[in-house]
């Protein structure tokens, strides 16, 4: 069992009774925290400006999401509270994010937001969003380095009090392991089974050589464009050391140039003035009492429970749902947490409840209707079952087109009961995947699909940014297997999966995806 217990109570002691929980709300954000409203407006426009900074900086402008699909930000505390949450009290853990389709969220302790060197939890955080901001703008992935690099890149940015915004700062949190972790040269950053057999699970320099290197081909003269050549081959399907060598030429040149590059004691980057990278607008609320003392509740639902911890949940969620019976927000956590405890029929009568409060309240429509699709798995008569479970998620796309789960379950209504989904809610899934292309469990549930559809092809391509993620575990090597077996099949004909996913044993590494760095 992990650490919620703990956590509860240490948040609990940790947060004054006269606390003020605030909800931030932008174009890209939702942020809770603890702390006075004018506090949480900058912190809110300083992630807003940086989103802003990092489509200017690589050029590649994303649509405003919808409401529900925007990332979610609790700051939770103190250091030890966030350990608690993430499950190993020892960790050095300085902050996570958790990217799905349900809803991605961020878990932070309280933030520092002076104008000095950034907060080392605020530079996690935006090394964790400009990940979800690369993923979302591109269906090409990655090879790590790149992706470490680039995160590394655009986490180090600094907001000073004269309203800049300085992009390209040296990462001076990796000094210490560019001093004395064990180095790692570019032929090694190029190829990761490579880097893997050489380090395993040394103390090593990956992230401050990543940063270096990406940091190097941004601003070096001598190599300008040669970046984007190289990631235009790997996206090509191009192998990354073969790309790096026709991109940059000579790699054991690139390496002198990088060492001579990282003893310098100057770098060149970029500061952004307000005007050039404006923000659209942030409101801030108070949260009612009955929400501000649900927070604990409601994070570590959001973070994610076993059985074990959603049975020990659900009795303070009630309690404090007794005493707050006409705040919309507090039942829609309780149905939550009846959800996960597997007490639906509990779930739907609290999120009943809400509604008839709040006939808005989003959350609520999606805990009635995942609590109607669990009981409908079970039913007798499944087609009136699944059918009832869809109009909680029918109305809820009603309220918001591009919400992601009356999407996802439209398909899923028809699939669960063994029916072929028709054309419709088989682009649903696939709008649904466009929406988050975070999400790697959804994007690998689109591939089978299209398998299934008999567009082979497609999903071969699918799955390829599954099969390079070189933390992705089970699901990269069946990433792997399946475009093999794919590449042998005749395009056109329906792809029966099954036999390959069997060969693939299971193991714990495909998760819900946490990330922390």
């Amino acid at each position: 069992m992990k650490y919620w217990v703990a956590f509860l109570l240490t948040f609990a002691a940790a947060t004054p009774a006269s606390a003020d929980w605030h909800e931030a709300s932008s174009d890209h954000f939702v942020i809770y925290y603890d702390t006075r409203a004018d506090d949480l407006e900058r912190f809110a426009v300083m992630l807003e400006r940086h989103h802003q900074a990092m489509e200017l900086s690589t050029g590649r402008q994303l649509d405003i999401p919808s409401p529900s699909n925007r990332v979610t930000v609790y700051a939770v505390g103190s250091d030890r509270n966030l350990r608690e949450l993430y499950g190993d009290k020892n960790s050095s853990v300085a902050g996570f994010y958790i990217p799905r389709a349900a809803g991605s969220r961020a878990f932070v302790p309280n933030i520092r937001i002076g104008s000095g060197e950034p907060d080392f939890s605020l530079t996690v955080l935006l090394h964790e969003y400009a990940h979800h901001f690369l993923i979302s703008s591109s269906v090409h992935a990655m090879p790590r380095w790149l992706s470490e690099g680039s995160a590394e890149f655009f986490g180090s940015t600094r907001f000073p009090s004269n309203g800049t915004l300085e992009i390209g700062r040296p990462a001076y949190h990796r000094q210490g392991e560019l001093a004395f972790a064990e180095g790692v040269p570019v032929q090694e950053l190029f190829d990761h089974e490579l880097f893997q057999k050489n380090h395993g699970n040394k103390f090593d320099a990956f992230y401050g050589r990543s940063w270096g290197l990406f940091h190097y081909l941004t601003y070096s003269k001598e190599r300008e464009g040669q970046l984007v050549k190289y990631r235009q081959a790997v996206a090509g399907g191009v192998p990354s050391t073969e790309a790096a060598k026709l991109s940059f030429g000579d790699l054991n040149q690139l390496e002198k140039e990088l060492k001579s590059y990282l003893r310098t004691r100057r770098f060149p980057g970029k500061i952004w003035n307000p005007e050039a990278a404006p923000v659209g607008h942030v409101s801030v609320r108070k949260l009612s009492q009955g929400m501000g003392e649900m927070m604990p509740v409601i994070i570590r639902s959001q973070r994610g429970v076993d059985d074990q911890e959603a049975a020990a949940l659900v009795p303070q969620a009630r309690a404090i749902a007794a005493k707050y019976a006409g705040d919309a927000g507090v039942l829609t956590a309780l149905a939550e947490a009846e959800y996960d405890a597997g007490n639906d029929a509990e779930a739907i009568a609290a999120a009943n409840q809400a509604l008839a409060i709040n006939p808005s309240a989003k959350s609520a429509y999606v805990q009635k209707g995942n609590a109607l699709f669990r009981i409908a798995k079970t039913a007798d008569d499944q087609d009136k079952a699944y059918e009832a479970a869809m109009k909680p998620f029918a109305a809820l796309n009603q309220l918001e087109q591009d919400h992601t789960q009356p999407l996802i379950r439209y398909y899923r209504s028809f699939a669960e009961r063994g029916k072929f989904p028709p054309e419709g809610a088989r682009h649903a899934l696939e709008r649904a995947s466009q929406l988050a292309m975070f999400d790697k469990s959804l994007l690998m549930e689109v591939a089978l699909m299209q398998a299934r559809e008999g567009k082979t092809t497609i999903a071969a391509y699918t799955l390829a940014p599954l099969a390079a993620d070189p933390h992705g575990g089970r699901r990269a090597e069946l990433a792997s297997a399946l475009i093999s077996a794919l590449k042998q099949a005749k395009d056109g004909e329906p792809f029966d999966a099954s036999t390959v996913m069997r060969a693939i044993p299971d193991d714990e590494s495909d998760g819900d995806d946490a990330s922390e760095d």
